[in-house]
């Protein structure tokens, strides 16, 4: 279909018979201005600062994932469609956009508390961008020191070599920056995701199990236990209520 239509455009932009079609050009040339005015450093930080405002527009869908709790759901989410040995069922849009609700609806709390602390005042002129970032940070670092294991964090001081001080053997919170915590926050989530996820595996895998001997005992070699163990599969899953029990543990698995 689409060479066919590559055809007809080309046949009817090269017709001799039809009228000629002015298209319009485009002057690619570069002109050097001799006259150049002076550039003031502050015209030249209003630029650079335009340019990490859009750099951060860029990597606020990486800020998403990263800082919040979307990796752990989202990860359980896999993890269960695996177990239950369905390849696209429910299909990647549909666990996105339920592991960006949740997200949403954990978050909540933390995003309000961004809004009124940090947003609101500047929004009256009240400190500067400075002051903004501060304020919007502090809410979110809470969050991920809250879900941070104290080993990852520590592993993860360790490998920035973030002196510590002299009397304490631990770094205060407002010492440690940014770049280190996040990497900290999400190995720590990866790890309680791949824990939820082996306890998620384990009664599906003893269903297979099960269903595989029961084949073999029959003398079924030819017939794979796969597709025999999924409708039980299903039917455990949706017997233990198994989306409300997930989605509830998930939930409060953020508030332990």
């Amino acid at each position: 279909m689409r060479p066919v239509l590559l055809l007809t455009v080309l046949f009817l932009l090269f017709d001799p018979a039809l009228p000629a079609i002015d298209l319009p050009s485009i002057d690619a040339r570069v002109t050097v201005d001799p006259n150049p005015r002076d550039t003031t450093p502050g015209e030249v930080a209003s630029t650079v600062e335009i340019v990490f405002i859009l750099t951060l527009i860029g990597l606020a869908p990486s800020l998403l994932v990263l800082m919040t709790s979307f990796t752990r759901i989202f990860i359980v989410f896999g993890f269960l469609r695996r177990a239950l040995g369905l390849q696209t069922t429910p299909p990647d849009q549909i666990l996105v956009g339920m592991s960006l609700f949740l997200t949403m609806f954990i978050m909540a709390p933390t995003f309000e508390r961004v809004y009124k602390e940090a947003f609101l005042p500047y929004k009256r002129n009240e400190g500067t961008v400075e002051d903004f970032k501060n304020r919007a940070l502090a809410p979110v670092r809470e969050f991920m020191f809250s879900q941070t294991r104290k080993n990852d964090l520590r592993t993860m001081v360790d490998l920035a070599e973030v002196p510590y001080p002299k009397d304490k053997q631990e770094i205060a919170r407002d010492d440690i920056p940014i770049q280190v915590l996040v990497p900290a926050f999400v190995i720590s989530e990866m790890t309680r995701a791949f824990k939820i996820g082996f306890l998620i595996y384990l009664p599906f895998f003893l269903v297979d199990m099960v269903v595989a001997a029961v084949l073999m005992s029959m003398g079924m070699m030819m017939l794979p236990p796969v597709m025999v163990s999924l409708p039980f599969k299903i039917l455990l899953f949706l017997l233990v209520d198994g989306w409300n029990l997930l989605i509830v543990n998930l939930v409060t698995s953020f508030h332990a």
